[in-house]
């Protein structure tokens, strides 16, 4: 499975926890909006992912 974990600040303690526990055996892409700001390539990203997490 893909997931596509989205977050808007760097994770800390229990968000880095959780992020790492979620992803777990399966394909993650991280996309870091505090670093990126590219819509577009954000938007192909949710499209072919089966799963969106996103963190903020």
């Amino acid at each position: 499975m893909t997931c596509l974990q989205v977050v808007k600040t760097p994770p800390e303690g229990s968000a880095l926890f959780l992020l790492e526990a979620l992803g777990r055996d399966q394909q993650v892409t991280r996309f870091n909006l505090y670093q990126d700001r590219d819509y577009a390539k954000l938007v192909e990203l949710i499209f072919s992912h089966e799963v969106v997490q996103s963190w903020w």
